[in-house]
């Protein structure tokens, strides 16, 4: 569950903290006093895109931190790991998150920096969140699928038809790859033997234009390289005054220093090492130099690999890597031109087995489908009339279609709201109140289905009222017997059903507006559900009509 939610600087918040408990929260609070900045802040911490706007005026950064407490950390620990983030201690996953003025942002998973992908994939299993426009998203078929995959675990089947429908698609586009481009195809078949032969006869190699540049250098240069490398084996060895010739004087004198200083005995043992290592040193420049030669054959062919690699390069790319590459482009495109035929009839045969295979596992799924259709149609329809549609009845069709990634079904919702009245598509007659019932039964009836620990629902409760309004609350919060229910409302029926109660509050402060978040005990929820009954103005009257309603 979502523990605890703080923000600070975030649009007229100032610093807020929540302290959110299991079962149905309630926030509750004045037009405009801020209440769905807390879900912004949400919002953001599960990787939501930053911007500077959201920052409080005259600060130069704005942040939110989410505790999450869960019970099983196992799936999120392997998630985490992924990503090269430190475990959840005892169950507890740290969220941060802070925008910077300056378009810069932070983001932390258990005090690590980590990217707004993981953020999101955190959200996903994490929270599921409504908004007060999500709604719409129910009249959309492939929302529609996706419930109905959802509620009849169809992930095997569908996950199997997906590989193979990717499968599919990718010998569609090799085939479009060899039947595209046929203008002149002698032409190119032409230019491309041309150009593997030119980089094959050249027999480039990783690696060996760098050792010819290097050993170019050295055999143009020779004469001065031989007389750099005497000059130095002569200062080391047998030049006058060498250094190894000082050294030995140097070991001498130490030796007859050793006699009055014992310690000077680990001073000449010092001299003798660094005497060895000069005769090493002298020895192997003088081994190498021996075998400098400078031969005219040899520095021409040196000329000749330079030129060929500089020319090819300028051609097919600007390293050695770039033009390897171009010939094995180069080889696949000339051998799909040469066996164009061939290939494309293997591919035929090929693709009319995949296709085969789609749409064996599409009746497959769609089997599953139809399955559970029906039963999600009964299910909807069972958690409608608890939401005031006494004689409502819900349905889920299934025409076949053509193979699409989603599968070989088209699917449509259709809702009957009233007694006597035929069944038509959802997206045709519901109005907002009607459409917000019907997805606040489906989460009703998805619930059960999922493991999404946290529910979020921003005035769910819109358009609705009276007896379907107390219907609404009672249906969150037997929701929050299963999970963690965070709801935004207006209305005084859903409020008095919360077992914890937030009011927001917007005030001056030394001449500034901001947002403030208070948790209600019992004598101050009285008072913001009569507030929310009958205005500012608190009677007798609505304060005894709050009583009684949290009181049921």
């Amino acid at each position: 569950m979502l523990t605890a939610l703080r923000v600070k600087n975030l649009a007229l918040v100032e610093s807020v903290r929540l302290d959110l408990q299991p079962g149905l929260n309630v926030i509750t609070g004045e037009t405009g006093a801020g209440k769905s900045i807390l879900l912004g802040a949400l919002s953001l911490l599960l990787g939501e895109r930053a911007d500077r706007k959201f920052i409080r005026d005259g600060e130069d950064a704005c942040g939110a931190e989410a505790l999450f407490t869960l019970n099983n950390s196992r799936e999120i620990d392997t998630l985490l790991a992924e990503f090269g983030v430190n475990p959840c201690d005892d169950g507890q996953l740290i969220i941060r998150r802070i925008v910077k003025a300056n378009g810069n942002s932070q983001n932390l998973v258990n005090d690590s920096s980590v990217t707004l992908q993981l953020l999101k994939q955190l959200g996903e299993r994490l929270v599921d969140m409504h908004g007060p426009h999500d709604h719409q998203s129910l009249l959309r078929p492939a929302f529609q699928l996706e419930l109905l995959d959802a509620y009849g675990h169809t992930e095997g089947e569908r996950d199997a038809y997906g590989e193979v429908w990717r499968k599919k698609l990718a010998l569609e586009e090799r085939r479009s790859v060899l039947l595209g481009d046929t203008t002149d195809v002698e032409g190119q078949l032409d230019l491309l033997r041309y150009r593997v032969k030119e980089i094959e006869d050249a027999e480039a190699k990783e690696g060996e234009e760098e050792a010819v540049l290097q050993e170019h250098a050295i055999i143009s240069n020779s004469q001065r390289v031989l007389e750099l490398g005497g000059a130095v084996t002569a200062a080391l060895l047998d030049g006058e005054g060498a250094a190894f010739d000082s050294l030995a004087a140097a070991q001498h004198s130490l030796e007859e220093l050793a006699r009055i200083m014992p310690e000077a005995e680990e001073w000449r043992a010092g001299a003798r090492n660094a005497a060895a290592q000069i005769q090493e040193l002298a020895a192997s420049i003088a081994s190498r130099l021996d075998k400098i030669e400078g031969d005219p054959a040899r520095l021409e062919w040196l000329d000749q690999r330079v030129a060929i690699y500089q020319k090819l390069k300028k051609k097919y790319g600007p390293t050695v890597a770039d033009v390897l590459a171009t010939l094995e482009k180069s080889k696949t495109r000339l051998r799909d031109l040469e066996t164009r035929g061939e290939q494309l009839a293997a591919l035929e045969k090929e693709i009319a087995a995949v296709e085969t295979e789609l749409r064996k596992l599409g009746k497959k799924l769609r089997e599953k489908r139809n399955e559970v259709a029906a039963k999600l149609a009964k299910a909807i329809t069972r958690e409608l009339k608890e939401l005031g549609f006494a004689h409502g009845r819900f349905d889920v069709a299934l025409r076949e279609q053509e193979p699409q990634a989603s599968g070989m079904d088209e699917i449509e919702f259709g809702f009957a709201p009233n007694a006597g009245e035929g069944m038509k598509p959802l997206r045709d007659i519901a109005s907002s109140g009607e459409i917000s019932r019907v997805m606040l039964a489906t989460k009703a009836v998805l619930a059960g289905h999922d493991k999404i620990p946290v529910l979020i629902f921003d005035e769910i409760d819109a358009n609705v009222g009276g007896e379907i309004g107390l219907a609404v609350g009672e249906k969150l919060a037997e929701l929050g017997e299963s999970h963690q229910v965070i709801c935004i409302t207006h209305l005084p029926q859903v409020a008095a059903k919360g077992e914890t109660h937030f009011a927001v509050t917007k005030s001056l402060r030394d001449k500034r507006t901001i947002t403030e978040v208070q948790l209600l005990d019992d004598e101050s929820r009285v008072e913001e559900i009569a507030r929310m009954l009958g205005g500012r103005d608190l009677t007798k009257v609505t304060l005894q009509h709050a009583r009684e309603m949290l009181r049921h």
